[in-house]
């Protein structure tokens, strides 16, 4: 079969999309060249199962005329006149029946009734009354490949005389041409419908479904080199199938791709543009921080005060800054694992929280439980659960207390962080891990917690808020355990 191009891509495009491969990995990687081969595949098949047991039949069908004959000649010989037939007479009734010998079997005698000499040829023997078909399949390839000279012995029962046997001896020479003549005429005529029914089949497939999926294969492949350029976008063709409706998915998967890629594009030019802004707005801050610390140090009481405002002013601002270019950073490295004691850990990040007498700690983590993680990574993650803590509790007038246990779930260390703070006002909740939204204190950047999520995310953990309100918050942060 000769493959036909796709009408539906330019020469040139299908060229770049789909690049050849010479010799015959082509025809056995490509799609078409596949359904070529299982359409051939399926012809000869085909052609196997229609012609050995047509042949067996053509085969089964000659020795039965051949044993007819036979009994034929029998009959002939039986009413020969004064019951004796001369040389010539049995001669002229052997060949009219094509055999080199005539006996039957008849009310348990065995009668030999026509014979013209010795026989010194090979014998093969083949009884029509018990073969099976298989037998007969079997025999018949043995036809096809035997040596010239051999002579065929043939059981059989006449259909006009039941009860009776024939037993014949012919020659296998004119059955084995016979059997070659039918088999050039049956695998030609066979061999052109199956060639005719595999093109429809093949045309029908690689219509139906080689050629969409090539146009699929090669748009993704067109789109993948140049994802900018609209015209790479596939236009579906409509059809209500499967392929039709994947290449509907495709062409608005390409869209949203392209769409996020120039999201992308817009949001690294305008982190570029904010990193130049804060690096300038931090010095000018820090000249601000300067000039308001010496404000703050005036005898005049107002004076003071307003300096204090604006010392407090400029590092919400400074803080910003710097959390915004953490946050704007590239994405965080796979994390460096090794065993960490999650006790002393949490200890170590309270400390750094700025923990004050004021405030109760109680640490219930177990001694013996060990973190399977980067030790910074999980210091950071903590670490923004505790200040959060820490400043929730310090804007409190109750009782002020912090605390951590720990569990061991499904093979992960679950951390619980509970405070006895105000609890996370509703407005925050529905964004609390949203970066610059999820702020539940005045001045906050709600990048603490969207930072802590995708340190944990990384470890295939994650962090969680379990429960707040005026009783105070618990957050849970699930990180691996060591043996878990």
């Amino acid at each position: 079969m000769v493959q036909e191009p796709d009408t539906d891509l330019p020469a040139a495009q299908a060229e770049d999309a789909l690049p050849p491969r010479p010799g015959i990995g082509t025809l056995v990687d490509s799609l078409p060249g596949q359904l070529l081969l299982v359409t051939m595949g399926l012809i000869f098949a085909g052609l196997a199962l229609v012609y050995f047991p047509a042949t067996a039949s053509f085969r089964l069908q000659w020795m039965s005329d051949r044993a007819e004959a036979a009994h034929l000649a029998a009959l002939a010989a039986d009413v020969a006149p004064g019951g004796a037939l001369g040389e010539d007479e049995v001669r002229a009734l052997l060949m009219g029946a094509d055999a080199v010998a005539v006996s039957r079997v008849r009310e348990g005698m065995n009668e030999l009734v026509l014979y013209s000499g010795p026989i010194e040829a090979q014998l093969v023997d083949s009884d029509l009354r018990k073969a099976s078909w298989m037998t007969h399949i079997a025999d018949t390839v043995d036809v096809l490949f035997a040596p010239p000279g051999r002579l065929l012995r043939i059981r059989a029962e006449p259909m006009g005389a039941p009860g009776e046997t024939i037993d014949v001896i012919v020659r296998e020479a004119p059955l084995q041409a016979a059997v070659h003549d039918f088999s050039r005429r049956l695998l030609l005529y066979a061999g052109i419908g199956a060639i005719l029914a595999g093109a429809v089949i093949y045309a029908a497939l690689f219509y139906l479904f080689v050629r969409p999926m090539r146009r699929l294969a090669g748009a993704m492949v067109r789109f993948r080199r140049d994802p900018d350029d609209p015209a790479r976008i596939i236009h579906p063709s409509g059809a209500r199938n499967e392929i039709g409706r994947a290449e509907a998915e495709l062409a608005r998967m390409q869209a949203d791709i392209r769409q996020a890629l120039h999201q992308r594009e817009r949001l690294a030019a305008l982190g570029g543009a904010v990193a130049k802004i804060n690096h300038d707005l931090r010095n000018v801050l820090a000249s601000a921080h300067l000039v308001s610390d010496r404000l703050a140090t005036e005898s005049d009481e107002r004076v003071r005060g307003m300096g204090e405002r604006l010392v407090r002013a400029v590092d919400r601002g400074i803080r910003l800054c710097e959390a915004t270019l953490e946050f704007g950073r590239a994405e965080e490295g796979p994390p460096a694992r090794r065993p960490v004691a999650a006790r002393a850990l949490l200890d170590e990040v309270v400390t750094d929280a700025g923990i004050d007498g004021d405030i109760a700690w109680t640490n219930a983590v177990p001694d013996d439980l060990v973190l399977d993680a980067d030790p910074d990574q999980a210091h950071r993650i903590l670490l923004n659960l505790c200040r959060n803590a820490v400043q929730a509790l310090r804007a409190d007038d109750g009782n002020k207390t912090l605390s951590a246990q720990a569990r061991i779930e499904d093979g992960m260390a679950v951390i619980e962080i509970r405070d006895t703070g105000p609890g996370v006002p509703v407005r925050a909740r529905e964004k609390l891990f949203q970066p610059f939204s999820g702020s539940a204190r005045k001045g906050g950047t709600g990048l603490g917690l969207s930072i802590a999520r995708e340190l944990a995310r990384g470890h295939g953990g994650d962090v969680d808020l379990l429960e707040t309100g005026e009783a105070g918050t618990v957050f849970a942060v699930r990180l691996p355990a060591m043996g878990g």
